[in-house]
């Protein structure tokens, strides 16, 4: 995470990495490998409360909430699902919750995901990005109302 990116620039950096790529079969294999390549995340983070509602697998998103800013962390019994997520980590972690909130994704869209994931992936993608973007609205009216 590096704090002098925003969430576009890392868009964009995402958007880039997969147009290197040819076919749906090398995506998804990069999908994979960055799951892989997720950090581990606490047994004591995987509890009901940090399950997000929406997937076909399960996931479990943790936050921190330092300095102004949100760092999220996750995992999922689901090697697919942990490529997705982390690539939602990589663009929104460490930023604001104003900007999470304000954050468009369009790089999901670029990068073919709403077109190419099954109906169930897709549905559980928008369930991560809405528990995410509920956690910056969360952190928001804390800040205001302490």
């Amino acid at each position: 995470m590096n704090n002098n990116k925003t969430i576009s620039d890392t868009e964009q950096e995402i958007i880039e990495e997969f147009s290197l790529f040819d076919s749906w079969d090398d995506k998804y294999e990069y999908i994979i490998d960055l799951g892989k390549r997720l950090p581990h995340l606490e047994d004591k983070f995987k509890v009901e409360e940090n399950t997000v509602k929406g997937c076909q697998s399960t996931v479990w998103l943790a936050t921190d909430y330092r300095d102004g800013k949100i760092l999220f962390k996750a995992d999922s019994n689901s090697t697919i699902t942990k490529g997705l997520i982390s690539m939602l980590i990589r663009v929104l972690s460490g930023h604001t919750p104003n900007e999470i909130a304000d954050a468009k994704l369009d790089f999901i869209r670029e990068i073919g995901m709403t077109t190419h994931l099954a109906q169930t992936r897709s549905n559980g993608l928008l369930a991560m990005v809405k528990q995410m973007k509920n956690y910056a609205l969360a952190y928001k009216i804390k800040e205001q109302t302490s």
